[in-house]
């Protein structure tokens, strides 16, 4: 996939821009805070209908205007086509391609893959584990349309549970037969949720590992474990054996909404026995993988969106992954840095055919 141009109007700070890109390496050069991660936002945006830094679409409207609209210009081998996001204040977003509106962000999402590697990634180590389950959930989502669909409805059945179990704690009594309609929604969507998510990790691992020792040339053995309350018992047996206990708390407490992604170094947490620099190779790692399981399931070459990277690496590793990244032919790449110079001098031993956009 290509992005050939890009046009914004009213977003975030950005007033007009139009960008015309190179087919391989894009670099978008200035000092901070003149909106380079906005474009790469925009570029995210595309992809999947919404922003990486979790910005509600309202909040993304440039201050004092009334719409943000976001176009571009697209390619698959084989035909062009045209990307509008439209977001109005108080009105719902608009995603059209070719000038049909979509009914269901679903039926976009997959079209035009993306992956980002930026300085949010650490989160992945250190927060908890809701972080990971939307970055797999993300992962999946731009290969399987089904599994978003089932995502979409497990969450809706998880708040309306949450709600009336609240509701029997305050109003002092409980309806089984009521509850019993949500256990249904909740064991069909959230069987089919865990199966996708046990075989996609079942493959995913081993690309983690594939790359961490081609950015590393290290001996270090990690791991990237699933881990859910499925693997041990069927969802109904979950639900019925923490029913006392969720009628007390007033909310679902176990579930696939709980699962986790565990990553290991030499068997031991990451965020623990993983230095500074073996945590970034990790991350960067995982978004390879990433990038080569879409590949392997759409035949797409995702975009590589590159946010500040060299706040994670030095020069040198920043070179070996655009290297890798330029070899493996993932496919187009936009950077952001601050020195129009760095970037310069390490795109240019790579690959004559880049950009570079300086704002």
């Amino acid at each position: 996939m290509l992005i050939h141009s890009i046009r914004l109007n009213n977003f975030k700070n950005h007033v007009f821009r139009q960008l015309d890109f190179s087919k391989q390496i894009n670099c978008l050069v200035g000092n901070n805070g003149v909106g380079k991660t906005n474009i790469l936002d925009a570029l995210y945006y595309l992809s999947v209908g919404k922003s990486f830094l979790g910005n509600t679409d309202q909040n993304n409207i440039l201050q004092g205007e009334s719409f943000f609209d976001i176009e571009a210009v697209v390619s698959d081998e084989e035909k062009e086509s045209i990307i509008r996001i439209q977001q109005a204040l108080h009105s719902k977003k608009v995603i059209k391609k070719n000038n049909k509106t979509y009914t269901r962000l679903a039926d976009h999402v997959g079209f035009l893959p993306s992956v980002i590697i930026s300085p949010y990634d650490h989160n992945l180590i250190s927060d908890s584990g809701e972080s990971r389950r939307k970055f797999l959930d993300g992962m999946i989502s731009q290969t399987d349309s089904d599994y978003l669909f089932n995502i979409l409805q497990y969450q809706k059945a998880l708040q309306q549970r949450n709600a009336l179990l609240k509701s029997f704690h305050k109003n002092g009594y409980f309806d089984a037969d009521s509850l019993d309609i949500y256990h249904h929604l909740l064991i069909k969507s959230g069987t089919i949720i865990h199966e996708k998510r046990k075989a996609f990790n079942q493959q995913f691992s081993p690309l983690v590992q594939k790359f961490y020792r081609l950015i590393s040339n290290a001996g270090e053995e990690i791991e990237v474990n699933y881990q859910s309350d499925l693997w041990e018992h069927h969802f109904e047996e979950i639900l019925t054996r923490y029913l006392e206990r969720d009628k007390l708390l007033t909310y679902t407490s176990r579930g696939v909404h709980k699962d986790d992604l565990v990553f290991l170094m030499q068997g031991l947490a990451l965020r623990k026995s993983g230095s500074q620099g073996q945590q970034k190779t990790f991350l960067i790692s995982l978004k390879l993988a990433q990038m080569q399981m879409i590949r392997n399931v759409t035949g797409k070459s995702p975009i590589l969106l590159l946010d500040d990277i060299f706040d994670k690496l030095d020069d040198h590793r920043v070179g070996q992954l655009i290297a890798l990244v330029n070899e493996e032919n993932f496919g187009q790449i936009f950077i952001t840095d601050t020195h129009k110079e760095r970037t310069q001098s390490i795109v240019r031993r790579i690959n004559e055919e880049s950009k570079i956009f300086e704002l």
